[in-house]
């Protein structure tokens, strides 16, 4: 039970992280699934792109297909909707971490 609360927990701080970066560059899968990792989130493909066709059914982000090597790649980029809920997620973590971090 405690893995399933974090995991619910840490799906709106991969989302956030998600954002944050789409925002600065186009992403792509293995991309994000490499970065979420550096910052110790183990998920799979398996998880993470079902998030990513969520926040995009959900107007936080738009998809470009490109042909890379043969192959179809998936970059994601941050609307402007998906702004303004980082810009709201930003605000509601600082407050948030300014009083937990004692």
């Amino acid at each position: 039970m405690e893995e399933r609360v974090l995991r619910k927990l840490f799906l709106g701080f991969i989302q956030i992280h998600i954002l944050h970066h789409a925002k600065d560059h186009p992403i792509f899968g293995l991309w994000m699934l490499e970065e979420l990792k550096e910052h110790g989130y183990d998920i799979s493909a398996g998880t993470l792109y079902p998030i990513l066709h969520n926040m995009e059914n959900d107007g936080l982000l738009v998809k470009e297909e490109k042909n890379v090597e043969g192959k179809i790649r998936k970059y994601y980029t941050t609307t402007e909707k998906g702004e303004s809920i980082l810009n709201e997620a930003r605000k509601k973590a600082y407050e948030l971490f300014k009083e937990i971090k004692d």
